[in-house]
């Protein structure tokens, strides 16, 4: 039994992993990866950026999930899930200077993080395997598939200038890696594989319930 963030699972019972051996490969590249690129880039780009100006840039790609939060909020029929994300992307861009600053969030407005993954799953669709994509990181073939229409309704993959676009999706991908450094102290456990797996499949429980987390995983696909 791992325990993950305080949460037990009964990894056995409750987890579909029919692709350990795959996923671990994947998942010791993208540790790999990470320890000798990614993570050293992300220090640096930390140690030379002051707070505010980090803080920044995370609120202008949150801004940006908030365009396919609301479509995929409409597409899981909810609908005040879409109005306060549509509201948040609009008084941030405006008021918010292109959502460099998160005006929403001070005026009561509640972020529903939503993506296609977790429209799947209000469509009834099962989860599938869990499975490590390279590059990607932990996933199920249901969340997997979702990244597809989720890149579709981007705002930065729709920037034609080539060079801009490219940085966007860098500096993006620092940023995301910067807000994961205090998750990582949550792990726990002696395999940091069953740790990750366990908490991406508790996370996105939650998310897919709306706050209700429901560790009885799918055990078929």
């Amino acid at each position: 039994m791992a325990d993950v963030a305080g949460v037990s699972v009964e990894d056995d019972q409750h987890v579909s992993d029919p692709w350990e051996g795959f996923n671990r490969a994947m998942f010791s590249f993208n540790e790999g990866l990470d320890t000798y690129a990614l993570k050293p880039l992300t220090k640096g780009y930390q140690a030379v950026t002051p707070d505010v100006v980090e803080t920044g840039v995370n609120n202008f790609f949150e801004n940006l999930s908030d365009v396919g939060g609301t479509l995929n909020a409409l597409l899981q029929g909810k609908p005040d899930a879409a109005v306060e994300n549509f509201a948040r992307f609009a008084f941030n861009t405006t008021i918010g200077l292109g959502g460099i600053f998160d005006v929403a969030t001070p005026m009561g407005i509640t972020k529903h993080e939503e993506d296609f993954g977790q429209t799947l799953a209000a469509w009834g669709a099962d989860s599938g395997p869990y499975v490590v994509l390279p590059l990607f990181g932990p996933s199920t073939v249901r969340d997997g598939i979702g990244l597809i229409p989720d890149a579709l309704v981007d705002p930065v993959n729709e920037v034609d200038h080539v060079r801009t676009r490219n940085s966007l999706i860098g500096l993006r991908i620092i940023d995301t890696r910067a807000q994961l450094f205090a998750a990582e102290e949550l792990l726990t456990g002696d395999d940091r594989y069953v740790a990750v797996r366990d908490a991406y499949l508790q996370r996105r429980e939650f998310l897919i319930n709306d706050g209700e987390a429901d560790v009885d995983y799918d055990n078929d696909f």
